[in-house]
C-alpha cells in the first residue's frame, strides 16, 4: 500500500483525535498545528535508521585546480553510506577537516586524483560543501551516496517518503501531550505505542536488507 499524502496523514490524526477533518492542511490553526506534530515526528522516524526510500546519489564533478563544491541537493542533514570515484573506481576517506586544511594550505599541495575528502560548511541554499585532496588535477566524477531526509512536508498532495504509520503514531502522542488527557489513552502510552511501531518497521527494512534476526535451532 501506498504511503499517505501530507493531508491524508493530518486527517488520519484528526479522527484519531475525535476531531473533523478538513480540505487543506492549514484550514485551521488546529490542522496546522496538527501538520507541525507530524514534521516532528517525520524528522524523528527519519533520524532513527537509514531508511532505503531516502536513499540517493549526488554525482560532484570536478574540475582542474579546484578543490571545494557543493554537493547540490543533499542540504545539510544528510548522512554518508559511501563515496566512490568514478574514474578510478576505489573509495575516497573522510579525513578531519583540520588535517585537511593543512594539507590544501601547506607549500606541498599535491594534485591528482582525490582519494579523500571532508565536509566544509554549506552554500546559500544549505546544501553541504565538500574539500577534496589531493586537489583535483582534471575531470573526476564523484559519487556521494547518502541518505538524504525529505524536505518539510508543506503541500497537501505531497507523499511522505518513509513509512508513514510510526510518523502517525508518534504525532498523534504528540497531539495528545499537548492537549492533555481527554479520555483516551495516556501520552506515555501512545508515546510507547509509537515506539514499538518504529522498532517494528526497522525491523521490517533491515529483512529487506538482509540483516534480519537468524533463528538457530537450539
Amino acid at each position: 500500500m501506498a504511503n499517505k499524502t501530507y493531508l491524508q496523514m493530518i486527517n488520519d490524526l484528526l479522527v484519531r483525535l475525535r476531531e473533523a477533518e478538513v480540505p487543506a492542511n492549514n484550514a485551521n490553526s488546529y490542522s496546522s498545528l496538527v501538520g507541525k506534530f507530524i514534521n516532528d515526528a517525520k524528522r524523528y522516524v527519519e533520524d532513527a535508521y537509514d531508511w532505503t526510500a531516502l536513499e540517493t546519489t549526488k554525482t560532484v564533478t570536478t574540475s582542474n585546480g579546484v578543490y571545494n563544491y557543493t554537493i547540490t541537493g543533499a542540504g545539510l542533514r544528510f548522512r554518508t553510506k559511501r563515496v566512490l570515484s568514478q574514474e578510478s573506481d576505489w573509495f575516497l576517506s573522510i579525513e578531519n577537516p583540520n588535517v585537511m586544511e593543512d594539507y590544501l594550505r601547506n607549500n606541498t599541495q599535491q594534485s591528482g586524483a582525490p582519494d579523500r575528502f571532508c565536509y566544509k560548511g554549506a552554500d546559500s541554499n544549505g546544501d553541504g560543501k565538500v574539500l577534496f585532496f589531493p586537489v583535483p588535477n582534471g575531470v573526476y566524477n564523484i559519487d556521494f551516496d547518502l541518505i538524504v531526509p525529505q524536505n518539510e512536508l508543506a503541500s497537501d498532495s505531497t507523499v511522505i517518503t518513509v513509512p508513514d504509520v510510526p510518523v502517525i503514531l508518534r504525532a498523534y502522542a504528540m497531539a495528545i501531550r499537548e492537549r492533555g488527557e481527554d479520555g483516551g489513552i495516556s501520552a506515555s502510552e501512545a508515546f510507547g505505542i509509537a515506539q514499538q511501531t518504529l522498532a517494528d518497521y526497522i525491523a521490517i527494512e533491515q529483512g529487506h536488507n538482509g540483516a534480519g534476526t537468524t533463528w538457530d535451532a537450539v
